[in-house]
């Protein structure tokens, strides 16, 4: 007979799936876990400086990982701190396990000290959510929380208990079998043998391979297929790494940064195939003249993503990787030789970046000598921002899960917190994250984690001293009328991280960045480099926000180019 407290109870239930890292905070509401994790010798708990870095750091574990990550927070504002986390695993599909403490149950509902409605308040922002009545429910809520989180869609678990369950004493006779990830199937054949029809018939067709193709392990499917039906591939800043970069199939990211080669080819194809994609407007622009000529083929475990924006001729519902496996041996064998030989002649025309812009001091230029320096194996975080779009665009990402970036809350402080969770993770490989001045400042508490743990990050900050992609949209569409987008002091980065006690340097006019860079990367622990940007520099191709993707402003074309 196994006898314990209801915070032991889910301590030992996380070991058993297998939990070894937990970010949080403790507070009153949550301290019995803590003080159950104290006798943990199988869990490291890792000390954020706010509940959102705490988020942050369980989404890079596992956005980094493909496994369920955890964090814990306490009631009333670390509750409400670290729900911008979990909004943001939502709208990611990203599997968090979020382990938040309540008042006692018989004070809920009398506006006590700390108490919000954290159940409520997260029924929009989770895949699932609970709150514990009595310490027995959690034999089953925490297994079936991480069944829930990996399954199908993956997605965000909250589970609230209140303080008296915590404490609350329990004798039970067998452990629960841990949460797994369920299997799903592949969807019909009939279905498929009509895709694979369709995609014989095809003249110019391209596929999408969006994050689902990350979460699904389906990356090495999806190539099989575009390189047997000679598919162009073009990938969602969340599939970036489905496919190489470097592959001759490769179209790179599609919609309102995509290379203009890019969205000329989506707009001129028949056939589009969205694999593990959900149509989003950043990707498709105005979606009515998104691929206006195309017929739509699109593969989805979430049967309430498909035709929900874009009418699908064919839906094929099902675990994605298990529906292109079966679909491989249906498509014929077709190089499309002239369809790919125009899309060699569109990139040719217009190449995403120029000669001068590929230097060091320049954006794009130091993003690519930045890849040159790293080794195999290594991870990249962003933030959101300019310095986003511009890895997105050149980045030669190269596997999946290499790329860790918020897409669809586009969340300014996610870069750091999340890379400290990768380098946790994954201690031996390099990370890097390219961050903003604007998007540092809103998470750089954790400079403090990073340092604590001696993780192996290096920050690189993007620094025009301004919030650049609101600059830059203010500048085209709001009659330069520029307000609140440029900050009004210098901030010392360097002497900031070096207060918290982490190797820093400035990036001097006319100096050897190259070289700085090289140093940098060897430094070993937590190191940042701040690189002055140029508050002119602007991203770019770019679709003006809700128009059609073959409406782009600027851009490099080959006549620029030479």
């Amino acid at each position: 007979m196994n006898t314990m407290n209801g915070a032991q109870l889910i301590v030992k239930l996380l070991e058993r799936q297998g939990i070894d890292i937990i970010a949080g905070i403790p507070g009153g509401a949550n301290l019995p876990m803590y003080d159950a994790l104290f006798e943990s010798t199988a869990i490291r708990h890792i000390l954020c400086r706010h509940e959102q870095g705490a988020g942050f750091v369980a989404q890079g574990i596992a956005r980094s990982t493909g496994k369920a990550a955890v964090c814990f927070a306490t009631s009333g504002p670390g509750a409400t701190n670290v729900l911008t986390a979990i909004a943001d695993a939502y709208l990611d599909s990203i599997p968090v396990i979020c382990i938040t403490g309540q008042v006692p149950a018989s004070l809920i509902g009398t506006d006590a000290f700390q108490e919000v409605d954290t159940y409520g308040m997260s029924i929009p922002i989770t895949k699932h959510n609970f709150l514990v009545r009595t310490v027995g429910e959690l034999l089953t809520i925490i297994p079936r929380a991480f069944e829930l989180a990996l399954s199908g869609r993956p997605g965000p678990v909250l589970i609230d208990v209140p303080k008296d369950v915590q404490m609350a004493e329990i004798s039970f006779a067998q452990w629960p079998e841990p949460g797994r990830r369920t299997t799903e199937k592949a969807t019909d054949i009939e279905s498929l043998r009509a895709a694979a029809d369709m995609i014989n018939r095809a003249k110019r067709p391209i596929l999408c391979l969006g994050g689902g193709i990350i979460h699904a392990g389906a990356a090495e499917a999806g190539r099989l297929l575009a390189e047997k039906g000679g598919l162009p591939t073009t990938m969602t800043l969340m599939g970036l790494g489905a496919i190489a970069s470097d592959h001759q199939l490769s179209l790179g990211m599609l919609g309102m940064h995509a290379a203009r080669s890019t969205n000329m080819a989506l707009q001129d194809c028949d056939l589009f195939i969205a694999a593990g994609a959900r149509f989003d407007d950043r990707a498709t622009g105005k979606i009515v003249e998104f691929c206006p000529d195309a017929s739509i083929i699109h593969m989805d475990i979430d049967p309430s993503e498909v035709s929900k924006l874009k009418t699908a001729h064919i839906a094929l519902v099902g675990d994605v990787k298990r529906s292109l496996e079966a679909l491989l041996p249906l498509v014929t064998e077709n190089s499309r030789t002239i369809w790919n030989n125009q899309i060699e002649v569109l990139k040719e025309m217009y190449p995403m970046t120029s000669p001068e812009a590929r230097v060091p001091e320049k954006p794009y230029g130091l993003i690519l000598k930045t890849s040159e320096l790293l080794d195999e194996g290594s991870f990249i975080s962003t933030d959101v921002g300019k310095h986003q779009m511009w890895a997105a665009q050149v980045f030669p990402f190269e596997r999946p899960r290499q790329l860790l970036t918020s897409g669809g809350l586009g969340t300014m402080g996610f870069g750091l917190p999340a890379a400290i969770g990768a380098a946790l993770a994954h201690p031996d490989k390099q990370i890097v994250l390219f961050t903003g001045d604007g998007s540092l400042q809103m998470n750089i508490q954790e400079l403090a984690t990073a340092i604590e743990q001696q993780v192996n990050i290096k920050i690189i900050i993007m620094n025009n001293n301004s919030l650049g992609l609101v600059r830059q949209q203010q500048n085209l569409f709001y009659n330069k009328q520029l307000f609140a987008s440029d900050f009004q002091i210098d901030i010392d980065f360097v002497t900031i991280a070096k207060g918290f006690g982490m190797k820093a340097v400035n990036v001097e006019a006319g100096g050897d960045l190259p070289a700085l860079l090289e140093r940098m990367l060897a430094e070993p622990g937590p190191c940042l480099i701040n690189v002055p940007i140029d508050r002119e520099e602007d991203v770019y191709p770019m679709v003006p926000p809700g128009a059609s993707n073959s409406i782009m402003l600027g851009g490099c074309n080959a006549e620029k180019c030479k």
